[in-house]
């Protein structure tokens, strides 16, 4: 009775407050009981129905002695009824129609008992489906979104519409929304349609909305919800955007630069005028407009702007450069002993770096030939870059040739056993000097002679002979500047000889200057002495006296 109570405050009429209540769900069977005692003499049992008017309509017939069940000719009824026993009548497949008051009637010979029995219809609507959705809405424009229809429901129901799960409330010019409900005659069930119509603003772009249809079942309220929908929302461009395409955050010479505009609004703009540096008039171009192989001239503002020049974004690009000039470069052949002036001249948009290699190995200062020796020469390689642009860097290269006529030097030397002397040429000269030993006289060719690696343009060549007389030996030096002759006598082997050779390396040249200096030293400190103790013994002798 608690559950009738709940319904009857909001489908049931007054006159039927108290009454017996049976809910039914559409489709189902209706099963109502007789709530009345069985009375002792009971001829027989019989069901109806009131018309709206009040008047009856018998259903169904049970005899208590022949248990014989008999059913009215009632159309809707037809087929649908059976009445047990114990006098519940159940009707199949419930209609709207089956909504009414049903009496049961028990009759004896003295009396007739009635009890009354109210039936209660109840069908669940179908998913809420958004229908004759918009294509897409515009800001600032009040248009139909959709229609929410939720189909097949008794009673009626109440549709809802939800934007990201709020409750939208009708605005005027805003929110406009109508609800209309359409009864099934045949089968009395209703159909209810709201129509939305809304003005978004640019925020909507991903809301999603949805309908919910509120309805009352056997247990109480429900709610139905439908599917989400989002919708496009177009909405103009308030900004214009420019930006730099680039694989790199910096930009050189040679590299090719896309520029992209795009504006915020939707759909975005298709088309744009672009701005160049040094051109008065905008390129129309789509969203993107590139450039191939720029060069520094390059560097400047650029522009873009929408086709009505109403919105417009500027960006600066710089384009890097580095240029190098070598003075002089490429092959370079000199003479020994030339002064020879090196450059290398920088011009970059940014510090650059500057370093030399010479032979691979890195110079610690730049080159400076007042006077070239062999040893200057090589390759020599200016080489500058720009740390903070990738990819940009220069390089020249100096390939220098020092070239000297063949200049000779020869000693001689006893060998430690006294048995043999060591002859040595001494060379120096680029290209490097052929070397051939004659005796004078005999004019014959020694052919035994040993050469030292050739390194900064020098090299030795020596002989080790032991002459049983005394002999003049000539040293000849040739490359393609000159040639050169040089010749020494050397005593017979019984006669010990020395030369020093004067290309000492400068180790030995620094330790015999240094013996020299010790030496002189040591002699001024005892010429030093002497003075003082002379001075000391005249003093003394002259204060004796």
């Amino acid at each position: 009775r608690k559950h009738l109570n709940c319904f009857l405050s909001f489908s049931v009429s007054p006159l039927a407050l108290g009454l017996y209540t049976v809910n039914a769900v559409y489709g189902d069977t209706i099963i109502m009981p007789c709530r009345l005692e069985v009375p002792d003499g009971l001829m027989f049992g019989k069901w109806k129905y009131e018309m709206p008017n009040g008047s009856p309509v018998f259903i169904a017939f049970r005899s208590s002695t022949k248990k014989n069940v008999q059913y009215d000719d009632v159309p809707d009824y037809k087929d649908r009824l059976s009445l047990s026993e114990n006098y519940t009548l159940s009707i199949k497949n419930a209609r709207i129609s089956d909504e009414k008051r049903f009496v049961c009637m028990l009759v004896t010979e003295d009396d007739v008992s009635e009890e009354p029995t109210i039936v209660k219809v109840f069908k669940q609507p179908s998913q809420p489906e958004i229908l004759h959705q918009a294509d897409f809405l515009e800001t600032e424009k009040l248009k139909m979104l959709g229609e929410c229809v939720a189909r097949d429901s008794y009673p009626e129901g109440n549709v809802t519409w939800y934007k990201n799960g709020k409750v939208l409330q009708p605005v005027e010019e805003v929110v406009v929304i109508n609800l209309q409900k359409i009864v099934d005659k045949s089968t009395g069930l209703f159909t209810m349609t709201s129509s939305l119509q809304y003005m978004p603003t640019k925020e909507d772009a991903n809301a999603k909305f949805a309908c919910t249809v509120t309805y009352y079942g056997p247990s109480g309220q429900k709610t139905i919800q439908s599917e989400p929908v989002v919708f496009d929302v177009h909405y103009p461009t308030e900004k214009v955007t420019i930006q730099v395409l680039s694989q790199s955050n910096t930009i050189k010479e040679g590299d090719n630069i896309t520029l992209k505009c795009s504006g915020n609004g939707n759909p975005p703009p298709q088309e744009f005028l672009f701005y160049i540096p040094g051109e008065t008039e905008g390129i129309r171009s789509s969203e993107t407009y590139t450039m191939t192989d720029v060069r520094r001239n390059a560097t400047g503002e650029y522009k873009c702007s929408l086709m009505d020049k109403n919105m417009m974004d500027s960006t600066t690009i710089t384009v890097h450069y580095l240029d190098l000039q070598l003075t002089p470069s490429g092959e370079v052949t000199k003479q020994i002993g030339e002064a020879l002036p090196v450059s290398c001249t920088i011009s970059s948009s940014r510090n650059a770096t500057v370093f030399w290699i010479k032979d691979n190995t890195r110079m610690q200062t730049s080159p400076s030939f007042s006077s070239l020796q062999y040893q200057d020469a090589g390759n020599y390689i200016c080489e500058t870059t720009l740390q903070e642009v990738e990819g940009l860097k220069k390089s020249k290269t100096l390939k220098l040739i020092v070239e000297g006529k063949p200049q000779i030097k020869m000693t001689k030397k006893t060998n430690t056993n006294k048995m043999s002397k060591t002859i040595v040429c001494h060379v120096e000269g680029f290209p490097k000097p052929a070397v051939q030993w004659t005796v004078t006289g005999s004019g014959s060719i020694i052919n035994k002679a040993k050469e030292t690696k050739y390194v900064n343009g020098r090299f030795s060549s020596k002989i080790v002979i032991a002459p049983e007389e005394n002999v003049t030996l000539t040293c000849i030096a040739e490359n393609e500047l000159e040639r050169t002759v040089t010749s020494l006598n050397v005593s017979a082997i019984s006669i010990p000889e020395y030369d020093e050779p004067e290309d000492r390396n400068d180790d030995n040249r620094e330790k015999v200057n240094d013996q020299a200096k010790l030496i002189v030293g040591i002699v001024v400190g005892l010429l030093l002495a002497a003075l003082v103790a002379g001075v000391v013994y005249w003093l003394y002798v002259k204060k004796s006296k």
